[in-house]
């Protein structure tokens, strides 16, 4: 009781309270409040002091404004006893009326901004955005989207690069390369990575249990063995029924040269050609598609391919 009583000095003026009604809902500004109480600045920033003092809000800085709220998970016990009966009593008011329909006006402002900076900004959206925040983001983002319990599997992980993304988005990453100084460089990178398992093996045979995955990568890795098919019926046994496989890899091209360069076996695969590759795998929901080339790649084109392992039955082919 006494400490309800200790808050009803802050609550003793209806404007601090109907302050409170906006703000347990939005932040605002001081010259927002103004223009929803239709108040000066000065007596808005004092009741605010008031709030303030008894912790009913608090606030932060961003750039030249102070944005207040009320922090409704935080007041403590008699506050928040007291503030549902005051709520109560202060929103069935003709000023608390008139207060929401003049907030809607200063939240209708806010999203007029936000609309006229993208319809400027749409042209060059797309540069701006990766010159101001990169372009690992949006990868980083992708990769949420992986089930936190999954196992996968990174097949001719190389140095790791994309076993180290992968590890913080699932419970366990098993990368398997042929190389020792491709896995010593993985080694290096995934160090600090303790649901990281790193093993050498050929992709014709993997060092990996039938079933053992949710999922499975095989990036840029296809060019490089003699028999691709035997390669994806591997894969395809290490993943549990209703596991993904995932292929990134050279479209067929004519670069003699580009090939011998970067010690590949083959020119790339056409897109029927992965998919029958990928369906007599085992593998059911074949989709194959080119990828858009990136204006920056020198290199040949990719194709990207998806399919699953639905276990026994009729292959479905896309």
């Amino acid at each position: 009781m006494v400490e309800i009583l200790e808050h009803m000095s802050a609550l003793s003026d209806q404007t601090r309270c109907r302050m409170l009604l906006l703000l347990e809902r939005h932040e605002l500004t001081v010259s927002e409040l103004c223009t929803v109480l239709q108040m000066p600045q000065s007596s808005v920033s004092r009741q605010l002091k008031t709030l303030a003092d008894d912790n009913w809000i608090t606030s932060r800085r961003d750039a030249t404004s102070r944005y207040y709220t009320m922090p409704l998970d935080d007041l403590d016990s008699a506050a928040s006893r007291l503030w549902p009966l005051i709520r109560e009593q202060v929103s069935s008011t003709t000023a608390a009326a008139h207060d929401e329909r003049r907030l809607r006006g200063v939240l209708d402002r806010r999203r007029v901004k936000s609309r006229e900076f993208f319809a400027t900004a749409a042209g060059r959206w797309d540069r701006l955005r990766e010159e101001l925040y990169g372009k690992t983001f949006t990868q980083e983002a992708f990769l949420g989207l992986l089930p936190a319990e999954w196992v996968v599997a990174d097949l001719g992980c190389g140095t790791g690069q994309v076993t180290a993304a992968l590890a913080p988005h699932v419970r366990r990453v098993l990368a398997v390369d042929q190389s020792a100084a491709m896995l010593k460089a993985a080694r290096r990178r995934t160090g600090g990575l303790d649901n990281v398992e790193l093993k050498q093996g050929s992709l014709e045979a993997l060092p990996l249990d039938a079933g053992a995955c949710d999922g499975a990568l095989l990036l840029l890795a296809l060019t490089y063995v003699e028999d691709p098919a035997a390669v994806l019926a591997e894969a395809a046994r290490i993943l549990r029924p209703g596991g993904r496989l995932v292929v990134a890899d050279l479209l067929r091209h004519d670069r003699e040269e580009f090939r011998r360069e970067m010690g590949q076996l083959r020119l790339g695969f056409d897109t029927q050609e992965m998919e029958t590759l990928l369906g007599t795998a085992g593998l059911d929901d074949v989709r194959v598609r080119a990828l858009a080339p990136d204006p920056e790649a020198k290199g040949p084109a990719l194709l990207l391919a998806t399919a699953t392992r639905s276990g026994p039955g009729p292959r479905k082919v896309r």
